[in-house]
């Protein structure tokens, strides 16, 4: 059966565009069926909680655009969180650097472990998982960590900027960032030829290794970020938080279109896929709250990993069906 030029640009526009689509969809649906669904203060509220995860996935996209994985996230910002912690009574500053640098280590790490040794970065980040969580549950005292409410750590989390949260800011000048290097600079067009394929990028004489070692401290160190507002958005760090963060990053990317096979992504609709992935949840705290339906925190594990299987399965049927396109 013949395929027309039309029916074979469906699957690649879905795949482009779907998260924006659905984004659009889910916002109006909440709009009509729920009171204040775009008042100030949820739309304010949104913004601010899901910055952490907005700034995780950031850092997820650019490691899986190379053809790799980072499991360590969550608890890289579990350790930032602690680590900014214990410096917040020193100040905002010596907090947030404190947090990132935390984050900039297991990213490191991460990278000179793949790059050095060539082990697969499941394993490494794996590993290194374990190694950020055991750190920060003793530097802990396997204990949360209060933040110092006489510095101003706390605005970094709590503290407004023009009306708008600061930590939404900070997701903000990250994207916008990540998208003019993603797109205008040679460093993303390296990303994305190494994710096409490893050899031929280094049979074109690019930096495959440098490459590789930068997305991952970039992803740790995003991760640690991540952490310093945990802490000042909630007062303490959270040596156990973080657990599940890593599929939260993984579904936003590849809901956005990023092949998990890398050489493929996009920033913009990863912050996309971030916002659809909370208000999902944002959603279902609204029905919880008509009564129509009663899901403990723990069921948004279990949707997040069913979301992402959907997800996978249909990336890889639009991707079948571009494939038997005919040119």
């Amino acid at each position: 059966m013949r395929t027309t030029p039309l029916a074979s640009a469906i699957p690649a526009q879905l795949g482009k565009h779907g998260v924006l689509l659905a984004l659009a969809l889910l916002i109006l649906f909440g709009w009509l069926r729920y009171d204040n669904f775009l008042g100030s203060y949820n739309v304010l509220s949104l913004l601010r909680y899901n910055s952490m995860f907005a700034l995780v996935a950031l850092g997820m996209c650019f490691v899986i655009m190379t053809g790799g994985i980072d499991l360590s996230v969550g608890s890289t910002a579990a350790l930032g969180s602690v680590v900014a912690a214990l410096l917040s009574p020193y100040g905002a500053i010596p907090g947030l650097l404190g947090g990132m640098a935390a984050g900039s280590v297991i990213g490191l790490l991460n990278g000179l472990i793949v790059t050095r040794l060539g082990i697969l970065p499941f394993i490494t980040t794996l590993a290194t998982m374990l190694a950020a969580s055991g750190t920060a549950l003793l530097l802990a005292d396997n204990q949360s960590v209060s933040v110092s409410y006489e510095t101003a750590f706390t605005d970094l989390g709590q503290g407004d900027f023009l009306g708008f949260p600061i930590p939404a800011w900070i997701a903000l000048v990250a994207y916008l960032a990540g998208s003019l290097i993603l797109n205008f600079t040679a460093f993303g067009r390296h990303v994305l030829a190494v994710g096409g394929g490893e050899d031929a990028a280094r049979l074109m004489g690019l930096p495959v290794d440098r490459v590789k070692l930068v997305v991952y401290a970039a992803s740790g160190t995003l991760a640690g970020l991540a952490g310093v507002i945990l802490a000042a958005q909630f007062g303490a760090g959270q040596p156990i938080e973080g657990v599940g963060w890593e599929l939260f990053a993984i579904a936003s990317v590849v809901v956005g279109g990023t092949l998990l096979t890398g050489g493929l992504g996009s920033v913009g609709a990863t912050l996309a896929g971030v916002l659809l992935l909370g208000l999902i949840f944002n959603i279902l705290n609204f029905e919880n709250g008509l009564g129509w339906i009663s899901l403990s925190a723990y069921w948004q594990s279990v949707i997040r990993g069913a979301f992402l299987l959907l997800v996978v399965i249909l990336q890889a049927k639009l991707t079948a069906r571009e494939d038997e396109a005919p040119a």
